[in-house]
C-alpha cells in the first residue's frame, strides 16, 4: 500500500478535548454531555493491546503522525479510523506529566465477569481496598506475568480501570479479568464455599506464605498500604500468612508484595514450568 493511501484513512483534529480528570482521564461528573463510562487508555503498550483485543471496543482513537507512522510499520490494526492529532493536544486531555507515546483511545469497559464464573484453579487475587491506581495497574501487570486467573476488587474504595491505571498495567488490563464485588467477605464466602483456598497477606500472620501448605484453587488476599486487611476479611479467610523478608526492612510496597506472594504461591503449586 503506498503512503498516500496509509494516510487516507486517518483523520487530523485540531481542536480542543473536554476537560478530564487528569488522575483517571474520565470526565469530570456533572459536565454536559459526560459519558462516565468511558475507559481512558493511553500509551503504546496499553493502547495497542486494547486494539489486539477483540473483547475491548474501541470509541474513538486519537495518534500524533509518529504514532501513526509506527502503527503503520508494526502492522498493528487500529480498527477504527483515528484522528491525527499535535502531541499537545494529548497533553491537553491528560495532564503534562502523562506518558501517552502519542496515542489515546477512548473505549467501552471491558465486561466484569462473576465470581461464580472463576476457574477452579490456578491463583486468584483479591484486593482489599487498594485504592492507589499506579499500585493496582503494578499488580495487575505481575499478574498478567504470573498468569492468575482473575483480580477480585471492590466496587467501591478502589480506583476505576481507566487511566493511570490502565497506564501502569502496561496492557495487562487486557490480559487478566476484573471481577467487580460488591461486598468482598461476601465474595470470599462464596470462594470458600467453591473449594478455593483463601489466604490473606498480613504482617500479622501466623506462618510465612512460604511455610504454608498451599493448594488450587488459590486466593491470596491483599490489603492496603499502612492498613492492611480489614477486620472482616482477615476473619474470612481460611488462612492468614506473613511474608517473611532478612532484611532491616521487614514490610513491601503492596505491588511489591504482590509479586514476591505470586512467586512463592506459583512455585509451590508447580505453576512456573
Amino acid at each position: 500500500m503506498r503512503d498516500r493511501d496509509r494516510k487516507s484513512k486517518f483523520q487530523r483534529s485540531g481542536g480542543k478535548g473536554p476537560n478530564r480528570d487528569r488522575e483517571t482521564g474520565r470526565r469530570p461528573r456533572g459536565r454536559e454531555g459526560a459519558d462516565d463510562d468511558t475507559v481512558i487508555l493511553y500509551g503504546w503498550h496499553t493502547v495497542t493491546a486494547a486494539l489486539a483485543n477483540p473483547r475491548r471496543h474501541i470509541r474513538k482513537l486519537l495518534l500524533t503522525e509518529n504514532a501513526a507512522r509506527r502503527l503503520t510499520e508494526d502492522k498493528i490494526d487500529t480498527r477504527v479510523t483515528p484522528e491525527i492529532v499535535r502531541p499537545n493536544l494529548i497533553d491537553q486531555r491528560l495532564g503534562p506529566d502523562a506518558v501517552h507515546q502519542g496515542l489515546l483511545a477512548e473505549a467501552d469497559p471491558l465486561d466484569s465477569p462473576g465470581i461464580d464464573e472463576l476457574a477452579e484453579a490456578g491463583i486468584v487475587l483479591l484486593l482489599d481496598q487498594i485504592t492507589d491506581p499506579h499500585n493496582v495497574g503494578a499488580i495487575m501487570r505481575s499478574a498478567a506475568a504470573f498468569a492468575v486467573k482473575a483480580i477480585v476488587t471492590t466496587a467501591r474504595h478502589s480506583p476505576e480501570a481507566t487511566g493511570v491505571l490502565a497506564k501502569s498495567a502496561s496492557g495487562a488490563l487486557e490480559l487478566v479479568p476484573l471481577v467487580t464485588v460488591q461486598n468482598l467477605a461476601r465474595a470470599l464466602n462464596e470462594m470458600n464455599e467453591r473449594g478455593f483456598m483463601t489466604v490473606g497477606l498480613d504482617s500479622q500472620g501466623e506462618e510465612n506464605l512460604g511455610a504454608v501448605a498451599l493448594r488450587e484453587p488459590l486466593a491470596l488476599v491483599l490489603g492496603a498500604e499502612g492498613k492492611g486487611l480489614r477486620q472482616l476479611t482477615r476473619e474470612t479467610c481460611s488462612a492468614v500468612a506473613r511474608l517473611d523478608m532478612p532484611g532491616e526492612i521487614k514490610s513491601l510496597n503492596v505491588s511489591n508484595a504482590a509479586v514476591l506472594a505470586l512467586y512463592i504461591g506459583s512455585s509451590r503449586l508447580g505453576l512456573m514450568g
